[in-house]
């Protein structure tokens, strides 16, 4: 048997039920793809029923609101791709008169595709001969078939992608991509994959030379730095003030309270003295009700150390009426937060001294 009949027998013999898997309708497919992008699929499935019901086709999503489309996608991370979801949307509908492109050529010009992204849509959807390699693809042909240079490298990519082509059913290209997808998800797991249970023990390269925990060979890992954010939650009777993150940084339009970044951790009393804690109260009384222990937030490339101080005030600044939005606290839930600040709205503390009415008594 051939490669190619060989996971397709395995597929049709263990392949997992999926929602996106029972249509053709590309815009499904799409919304499916990029949210499996970063996401792992039992995480990822509500998120997609979520977003098709509350954006059904792409002239829906390319006239919501960016705050609802944040809103709908919060929780979920990598926001770039909600934003390149909702910009890709209005690309269509003016380039492509409301209709996904057919072609795996003509949807790498979507924003926010990739050839990853692209080959997936072009082959499930329309069944075009051509590759969806992402890193369950690339660990089990590395494995499979000895495959020594690194997915990161243009030669390696030029490589892995030559070899899928080689090996892909030109019948149910469709077919042949989800069931390599879920064989590296599901078979040749990144560690410790039984091997004994694997229908290509016989002929794989890594398992007959004991190199199994050695490929695929891994790239240059990106350097984190770390991050001491410190936020001030704003009683102000019944209201409190937040700002919209502009573009450039992590979070982009998402919603937060004033923040103070540091260079380091820093006391309550050198964030007193600092001239953003001025600015934001100037001369007014401030009283402090309560401050978080440090909360640690990974993100893929940044480490965050994050610190929420909650406070009341009697009268609001000429800078904190100018420039953040005085909101509600009933209505926080409307605006889209980045899930560190959602999870702190949901503990205990800030029940008790932000959330509740008339706190301090």
């Amino acid at each position: 048997m051939e490669f190619k009949d060989i996971i397709i027998k395995w597929y049709n013999e263990n392949r997992r039920d999926l929602p996106w898997r029972n249509t053709d309708d590309s815009y499904y497919i799409w919304i499916s793809e990029v949210i499996l992008q970063q996401t792992r699929v039992a995480q990822g499935l509500d998120y997609y029923l979520r977003f098709i019901n509350s954006f059904p086709t792409i002239k829906d999503l390319s006239e919501a609101n960016i705050d609802k489309v944040m809103k709908v996608w919060q929780g979920l991370g990598y926001y770039s791709r909600a934003r390149n979801l909702h910009s890709a949307a209005q690309q269509i509908m003016t380039d492509y008169n409301g209709m996904l492109p057919r072609t795996y050529k003509e949807l790498l010009k979507i924003k926010g595709l990739g050839p990853y992204s692209a080959g997936a849509i072009a082959s499930f959807a329309f069944k075009e001969v051509v590759p969806a390699i992402d890193g369950n693809v690339y660990r089990v042909l590395s494995r499979v078939y000895g495959v020594f240079v690194s997915q990161e490298t243009s030669e390696g990519k030029k490589e892995f992608f030559e070899l899928t082509m080689e090996l892909i059913d030109k019948n149910q290209p469709n077919v042949f991509n989800q069931a390599l997808l879920d064989f590296g998800a599901m078979q040749c797991i990144p560690r410790s994959p039984n091997c004994l249970a694997c229908p290509f023990s016989d002929i794989c390269y890594a398992y007959r030379n004991n190199l199994v925990n050695q490929l695929p060979i891994k790239g240059k890992k990106i350097a984190t730095r770390d991050r001491f954010l410190n936020y001030v939650m704003i009683r102000y009777k019944d209201t409190t003030f937040i700002q919209r993150r502009l573009a450039g940084d992590i979070w982009t339009y998402l919603y937060e309270f004033p923040l103070i970044e540091t260079k380091s951790p820093t006391e309550i009393e050198a964030l007193i003295k600092g001239s953003t804690w001025k600015e934001l109260f100037g001369k007014e009384k401030v009283k402090i009700l309560h401050i978080s222990q440090s909360i640690k937030h990974q993100l893929s490339h940044q480490t965050l150390f994050v610190q929420f101080i909650i406070v009341e005030i009697r009268k609001p600044t000429y800078y904190l009426n100018s420039n953040f939005l005085n909101v509600s606290i009933s209505n926080l839930q409307e605006y889209s937060v980045p899930k560190v600040i959602d999870n702190i709205l949901a503990a205990e503390p800030t029940e008790k001294y932000f959330l509740k009415d008339n706190p301090t008594q």
